[in-house]
């Protein structure tokens, strides 16, 4: 293995579907490097959302593969690609609205305990605890650990999401538009908050904003109709014509 594959944690290779006719995804190839946050950027029904699907094994694909850190993950299930290192979050916030902040965390932090610890409650779980709490702090959620997950406001509840999302410490977070639906003051928060997994984590995002695109990406893959239209750096992208036709409106 060379120097620049030793800082790649996932590829994805000619990775393609189709339902019926449509070419949802058509031969889509694009690597994610360690500790960086890669951006998947294009309009409406591009195909992002399926891209995830495919890439998190809630899909099986037609064509291609997807390799975690060289290991072939394509079309397994979600349980074993979260094995594997890799977790997700969704447009609609997925979590446990019945279960406090604190047990939602929790719950996702146990997959750290040995199977031999699996069926002992949770108050017998010393490292899924500490997780817990460490989270609880990282994501400034200390103070609403005992309010139910569906009582707390948009921003918090997304904020939790992405914290339930690390708390099985993962190598590869996807984050599918994590600041939908958010104030501008949450966006900005939220922002910061995710350039700051990269000292945990590679992140793989889809985002509508083009603005925080730009701010915060250090590589960025734009989708048109299915296919790959373009990729690079931030600034190269947004430069680019055919980008700029497709996604932006104007040549």
């Amino acid at each position: 293995m060379n120097a620049t594959q030793n800082h790649i944690v996932m590829q994805v290779r000619s990775l393609g579907i189709a339902f019926g006719g449509l070419r949802a995804v058509d031969d889509v190839s694009f690597d994610v490097e360690k500790h960086r946050i890669t951006t998947v950027i294009g309009p409406n029904g591009a195909g992002k959302s399926t891209l995830f699907n495919l890439i998190s094994g809630a899909l099986r694909p037609h064509m291609g593969q997807v390799l975690i850190e060289g290991v072939d993950m394509t079309g397994l299930p979600p349980e074993r690609s979260k094995a594997a290192g890799l977790s997700r979050s969704f447009q609609i916030t997925n979590l446990f609205p019945e279960l406090t902040v604190s047990e939602n965390l929790r719950l996702a932090a146990q997959v750290l305990e040995p199977m031999s610890r699996a069926f002992l409650p949770l108050s017998r779980s010393p490292r899924a605890r500490a997780k817990t709490e460490e989270m609880l702090e990282r994501f400034r959620l200390g103070r609403r650990r005992d309010e139910l997950a569906g009582n707390l406001s948009h921003g918090d509840q997304r904020r939790l999401e992405i914290a339930v999302c690390l708390a099985s410490e993962p190598k590869i977070l996807l984050l599918d538009e994590p600041t939908q639906g958010m104030s501008h003051a949450d966006t900005a928060d939220t922002a910061q908050l995710v350039r700051s997994l990269t000292e945990d984590v590679s992140v793989l995002l889809i985002e509508h904003d083009i603005g925080l695109v730009m701010e915060l990406s250090d590589h960025v893959v734009v989708m048109h109709q299915g296919r790959k239209l373009a990729e690079g750096p931030p600034k190269t992208v947004r430069a680019d014509p055919a980008v700029q036709a497709a996604y932006f409106g104007h040549a």
